[in-house]
This record gives C-alpha cells, structure tokens and sequence, in this order.
C-alpha cells in the first residue's frame, strides 16, 4: 500500500479531529485499529483501498479474532473500517462500502455493575472543608445526578451550568448537546464548590471543575479521585466513574420504568444500548420473587 492511500488515513483522522471533534483518546483508537487494517492489506498484497472486498474483511476479521482479539475489539475496529471506508466514499474515492455486511463474533451479554442506593449514599458521604472536598462532593454528585461519562464531566464550563434552573449543558458523543436536571443533592454541592472554586482556578481558566494547577481537571486525575474516596467509604468494590453511569440509569429505570426517558438522558443513539439496563432490572426483580413467592422458593432439605 502506497504513500497516498496511507494519506488516505491521515486525512480521514483530522476529519474526526477537526470537523467532528472527537476526543483525543477517540481519534487514537481509531489510528490503532486502522493501522491494523493497512499492515493486513499490505500482507494480502491490496494496493489501494478501493481493492478492498467482503471477503478481504472478513478475513480481516477472522484473523483478528484467531490471533486472540476480543469480540467487543474486533466490533470496534470494524466500525472504524466502516466509519473509514463511509469517508471515502464522500471523498469520491470509492463507489461503495465492503464492510457493511461484515460483521464481529457475537458478544457475550455482560450486565453492568451498579450500586445501589445505600452503597451511593456512603460514596457521595464526603467530609471536610478542603477545596478538593469542596470539589469531589460537586463532581460525585453530578456524575451520579445527571448520569454524565467521564469526557463530558472534565469538559464541563462554567457557562454550561444553570444553577438557578437546575440544570446543565453537555456535549456528548458525537459532539451532540443535551440538557440535564441537576438534584437537589448535587445543586448544593456545587453551589458550595462554586464558593470556594476561585481559590484554586487560574483566572482565564473557564472550566467547571480544576485540578491542583488551577486548570482543566484530566480524566485520569478524577478517576483516581473516585478511587480514594472509594476506599475512604470502605466499599469493597472496584469503583470507577461509569459506574455512577451505571448506578444512575439502573436507579432510574426501578423506579420510572420509562425506558425512553433514561435513553434521552443517557444520550444514547439507540435505544437498544438502553435496553442493558432492563436485564439488570430483571434481573433484580427475579431475586425478589424467588425470595418472596410462596410457589418460587426452593424446597429447604
């Protein structure tokens, strides 16, 4: 494969940077995993990318799965094929998509893990009056009030937040908006950081939550702080920011039973991405009846 279809892909990245702007994180996955693709065609002598057939990709992938690739990483860098191969046919540079019909090894179905209520009361527990108290007690509650993933939590602004409406602006994937309630819980945590925040932040510095140098706080930086305060609850555990995801859909669903609702405020395209959740539900619902049905609970022997 020559040096123009490998520009091919460069051009194909700074789209996702530049006109779709995705993460950093996102646009490396996307380089890794086409960076496999091109070394397997160099191997199977494919000069260009429109050389590329459903066989050629299924083979991609059969290969990927043989040299002991997961299905959900396979499933990934399929999609990146398509997503790859869908820009090159807006480019003009080729008549029709080879990977659309190809698809990854099924995925086993692995329920998330949640908390329950009393586990989140204990972890959003957070004593003292230090400014990071001041800010984990904000960006627990938040993450857990409004079901926020990591990346929209740290690229949170002050303006994206109305306190006096109960409510904040996020941009999801896919750089998508949407506008989610804030609980009462987590408006008075942040009204409190918000108090207190002036003391840490550089003074151009717009974003909601900082880290120790006064700027931006990192993904790694909050998930290392959700750790801490983990281990400070005594949970037992592993304990990570999606979890709050988790937890806060999952508690929603129990209660509202309004599976479009839960999607709207996940921010999910598909509402079968939502339906996860329902397992979890019934999963729990199972527990409570073989625990309660006089015709369900097992023979004592």
């Amino acid at each position: 494969m020559d040096v123009s279809q490998l520009e091919l892909v460069e051009s194909f990245l700074d789209h996702l940077k530049l006109e779709r702007r995705l993460s950093p994180h996102t646009v490396k996955s996307y380089r890794r995993d086409l960076d496999c693709l091109a070394e397997f065609c160099m191997q199977q002598s494919i000069a260009a990318w429109h050389e590329l057939r459903v066989h050629h990709l299924r083979h991609f992938a059969a290969s990927s799965y043989t040299s002991g690739l997961s299905p959900r990483s396979i499933q990934r860098r399929l999609s990146g094929t398509r997503s790859f191969l869908r820009y090159l046919i807006r480019e003009g540079r080729l008549q029709h998509n080879p990977a659309v019909d190809v698809s990854a090894p099924r995925l086993p179905k692995r329920l998330p893990a949640t908390l329950d209520a009393e586990q989140m009361a204990r972890l959003l527990d957070i004593k003292g009056d230090k400014l990071v108290d001041w800010r984990d007690r904000a960006m627990l509650e938040l993450l857990y009030s409004s079901g926020l993933r990591l990346a929209e939590l740290v690229r949170l602004d002050l303006g994206d937040l109305a306190l006096a409406d109960g409510t904040v602006r996020v941009t999801g994937k896919g750089n998508k908006t949407r506008i989610l309630p804030v609980g009462r819980w987590a408006r008075a945590a942040l009204s409190g950081w918000l108090r207190v925040r002036a003391n840490l932040a550089l003074v151009e510095e717009m974003a909601l939550f900082i880290g120790p140098r006064g700027c931006r706080i990192s993904p790694r930086t909050v998930q290392e702080r959700v750790k801490l305060r983990a281990r400070e609850s005594g949970l037992p555990q592993r304990i990570y920011p999606h979890l709050f995801r988790h937890s806060f859909a999952t508690h929603l669903l129990e209660s509202s039973r309004d599976l479009r609702a839960v999607q709207e405020l996940l921010g999910h395209a598909d509402i079968s991405t939502t339906q996860i959740y329902t397992h979890l539900d019934f999963q729990h619902l199972a527990q409570i009846y073989d625990k309660s049905h006089p015709r369900a609970r097992r023979q004592v022997k």
